[in-house]
């Protein structure tokens, strides 16, 4: 279907898309890619800058790609709201992190929708994709956007649509992502559903965005609470002297009511950290709660601590933490990603610091990082620095990992991902939740 007959059919014209991070710019050039136009807004003026100049900030697009796009004139990308009034449908795809408190933290999203208001008109689509709550699209977005005398459902239509990135992966590109849609009225959700399958192989229209919102939280909870159980089980393998990597392996090979996970240093990012949480609140609100989460949230937060204390162990009786050389490979929260959103690194190096422990780290993807108020460059992995340290700490393992300098130059390494796996060298290698050998 050309661009002019889409636009007669639906009467959806340009796309505005408010917050260009790792969930609004690949949105963005998802519907430039089917051929529409699309409106960019992001209070990060670096961001409009790199995008105006034609280079990309996630590793996931290519400049070219960002070139094309802003040279053509479909991509044009501003700090100024006042170019969402010629869009015919909005998506917000601001953050929604957690208070101090541990609270939900909308005020990203009532901003946007604030500054949304004056500029509405007849016939829009407004879709939120930020993770939030159960009852946020219609308990909070709907309310302030009808500040604007334009009815929901009426005059305007309002959806919610969970976002679905998975940052550094590249079989999975966002298109080939089913896409869950939902509308606070039917109307509402013709115009979502419509839209969005111009753009997604698959689009999964659910009741009430009360569903939808459930479902992005239940994705989040599932995965906390299977990768903190097995964290749990990792540290009990440990002490019967079992291999969990092994472990993990025999018993996927069951064909039926098994799904891998794996332990690790604990989960970062934007969303299974912190959308656990959201729905935990939201139950309290009920008179309710998930002890499940509850005890996930705590295991994933006591993994640092439990790092630093095996160190500690390893290290001992020859050397104390205060007195050794520690280098961090990877401090992103996953592979191949430049998000230290949530990473457990960052708690980690600052309790080694904290220890008196002298801390490098190395990230192909991490220039610089500030604990606190002491800043780290990232460190060049040569011979002689994995020779100078006494422990190399695998944290993240990025594809460019170089596994066998590690092992062949570092004394001892604590292998939290399984990276050492067939791997040999003169080094002492110890890994979470067992599996730990002297070879050389």
């Amino acid at each position: 279907m050309k661009k002019d007959e889409r636009t007669d059919k639906f009467g959806y014209g340009k796309i505005g898309i408010i917050g260009l991070g790792f969930v609004g710019l690949p949105l963005a050039l998802a519907f430039i890619r089917q051929g529409f136009d699309v409106i960019g807004i992001d209070l990060d003026g670096a961001k409009i800058s790199t995008l105006n100049e034609g280079r990309s900030y996630l590793p996931d697009i290519e400049d070219e790609e960002i070139r094309r796009a802003v040279s053509s004139g479909k991509l044009a990308v501003s700090e100024q709201y006042d170019d969402m009034a010629s869009a015919e449908s909005i998506v917000i795809c601001v953050p929604t992190p957690l208070s101090p408190q541990q609270t939900p933290d909308l005020s990203y999203l009532t901003d946007t929708c604030s500054r949304l208001v004056p500029l509405l008109r007849s016939n829009q689509l407004i879709v939120l994709e930020s993770s939030t709550f159960p009852g946020t699209t219609k308990e909070v977005v709907q309310p302030l956007l009808e500040r604007s005398g334009l009815a929901v459902g009426e005059d305007i239509f309002l959806a919610y649509s969970p976002e679905r990135i998975d940052p550094g992966n590249k079989q999975l590109t966002i298109d080939k992502i089913p896409k869950v849609v939902s509308g606070i009225t039917e109307r509402c959700l013709d115009r979502v559903y419509k839209l969005y399958s111009q753009v997604f192989e698959q689009v999964v229209p659910v009741s009430t965005t009360e569903t939808a919102e459930a479902a992005k939280l239940l994705e989040n909870s599932f995965r906390l609470v299977n990768i903190s159980f097995m964290n749990e089980f990792a540290k009990i393998c440990e002490k019967m002297n079992v291999n969990v990597w092994e472990v993990i392996e025999a018993a996927r090979t069951k064909p039926y009511g098994f799904m891998a996970f794996y332990p690790g240093p604990g989960v970062g990012g934007h969303c299974i950290p912190v959308d656990p949480l959201y729905l935990q609140w939201k139950a309290r609100q009920l008179g309710t709660e998930s002890r499940f989460i509850e005890l996930s949230h705590l295991v994933n937060e006591s993994m640092p601590v439990y790092i630093v204390e095996e160190l500690k162990r390893l290290l001992a009786p020859s050397k104390s933490i205060s007195e050794s050389r520690v280098l961090v490979y990877g401090i992103t929260y996953k592979k191949d990603t430049p998000d230290l959103r949530e990473s457990t690194a960052i708690p980690m190096m600052q309790l080694l610091i904290h220890e008196g422990a002298s801390v490098q780290y190395h990230d192909p993807f991490i220039p610089s990082v500030t604990l606190n108020d002491l800043t780290l460059n990232s460190v060049s992995l040569t011979e002689a620095a994995l020779r100078s340290t006494d422990v190399v700490l695998i944290h993240t393992d990025h594809t460019a990992i170089p596994i066998d300098s590690i092992v062949s130059y570092a004394p001892l390494v604590y292998d939290t991902r399984n990276a050492t796996k067939r791997r040999s060298g003169r080094s002492k290698v110890a890994k979470l939740g067992g599996g730990s050998a002297l070879s050389g």
